[in-house]
C-alpha cells in the first residue's frame, strides 16, 4: 500500500506540470534477456512484458500525457526464428482481445502504424476491430508500432511523393519538411519530445528515425519486463530537468 501511495503522490505532483511531454515513445527492450536470466523461453519474456505495458498504459493516463507509442514489433523481427514470430503473433491477437476492457476503461484511444500488411489476416483483423471499437475514446492515444522500420516509413514516404509528384498534385519546389512529413505514416501524430530504451542499450534501433530529431532520451538498464510507473515517472522527471533549446543557444 506504501509503494502505491507514493506513486500516486507522485503522479498527483507531476500532473500539475505545464512541461510534461506530449508524446512518449518507448523502445520495450530486454525480454529475451530477461527470460533467459531466470532459464526461461524468450516469449516468457514478452509475456512478462504485458505487465509494464499495462503499468505505462495506465500511467500515462493518469497523467494525460496526449501519446503514447511503443515498439511493439520491427521489420527486423520477422526474421526471428518461425516459431518464436508465430507465437508473438499470436500473443499480440490474444493481449488485443484481453486488454480491451482495460483500454476502454482508460479512455485509451488505438491506433498503429508501419508495414501492417504483413501481419498475419487474422491478427490485423483483431487490431483492425479493437482500434474501431476504441476509436470514440478521447485519452491517451496508444499508438503500436508494428511490422515497423523508420528506414522503410521513409522509403514509403518518399514512394507516395514521388507517386504524386509524376501525377502533378505537388510541384517540386514545394517540397519541404512539412510537406514530407504529411506523408508519413501518423503524419497527425506530433513528434516524440521523450524516448526511452529500456535494457541499457544506446541506440535507436531504427525507430521514428525522422520523428526523432529533437526527441530527449533516457536509457535505463531495467529490462523491459521490470519496467513499472516508478521508472517511468523517473524518466519524465529526467526529461523535464533538461533544457531543450532546438539548435538555438540558451538567452544570455
Amino acid at each position: 500500500m506504501k509503494k502505491n501511495s507514493k506513486i500516486d503522490i507522485e503522479i498527483k505532483e507531476l500532473k500539475t506540470e505545464k512541461n510534461l511531454p506530449q508524446h512518449i515513445a518507448i523502445i520495450m527492450d530486454g525480454n529475451g534477456r530477461w527470460a533467459r536470466g531466470r532459464m526461461l523461453p524468450r516469449i516468457a519474456g514478452h509475456k512478462a512484458g504485458i505487465e509494464s505495458v499495462r503499468a505505462v498504459i495506465s500511467t500515462s493516463a493518469r497523467l494525460g500525457i496526449p501519446i503514447l507509442s511503443l515498439y511493439t514489433f520491427s521489420i527486423e523481427n520477422w526474421n526471428r526464428p518461425g516459431g518464436e514470430v508465430k507465437a508473438l503473433m499470436k500473443f499480440l491477437k490474444t493481449v488485443l482481445k484481453s486488454e480491451y476492457l482495460e483500454l476502454k476503461k482508460n479512455n485509451i484511444k488505438l491506433e498503429a502504424m508501419g508495414r501492417l500488411d504483413m501481419l498475419p489476416t487474422v491478427t490485423r483483423k483483431v487490431l483492425d476491430d479493437t482500434i474501431k471499437k476504441l476509436s470514440g475514446n478521447t485519452g491517451t492515444i496508444l499508438n503500436l508500432c508494428l511490422s515497423y522500420s523508420g528506414r522503410a516509413e521513409i522509403v514509403d514516404a518518399a514512394r507516395k511523393m514521388t507517386s504524386d509528384t509524376k501525377s502533378n498534385n505537388i510541384e517540386i519546389d514545394s517540397v519541404d519538411e512539412k510537406l514530407f512529413s504529411s506523408y508519413l505514416y501518423s503524419p497527425q501524430l506530433c513528434d516524440p519530445d521523450l524516448l526511452i530504451r529500456t535494457g541499457g542499450e544506446f541506440r535507436v534501433s531504427n525507430f521514428m528515425l525522422w520523428q526523432l530529431a529533437y526527441a530527449e532520451i533516457v536509457v535505463t538498464d531495467v529490462f523491459w519486463p521490470d519496467f513499472r510507473e516508478k521508472q517511468l515517472i523517473s524518466a519524465i522527471l529526467e526529461y523535464l530537468g533538461r533544457e531543450r533549446r532546438f539548435g538555438r543557444i540558451k538567452p544570455e
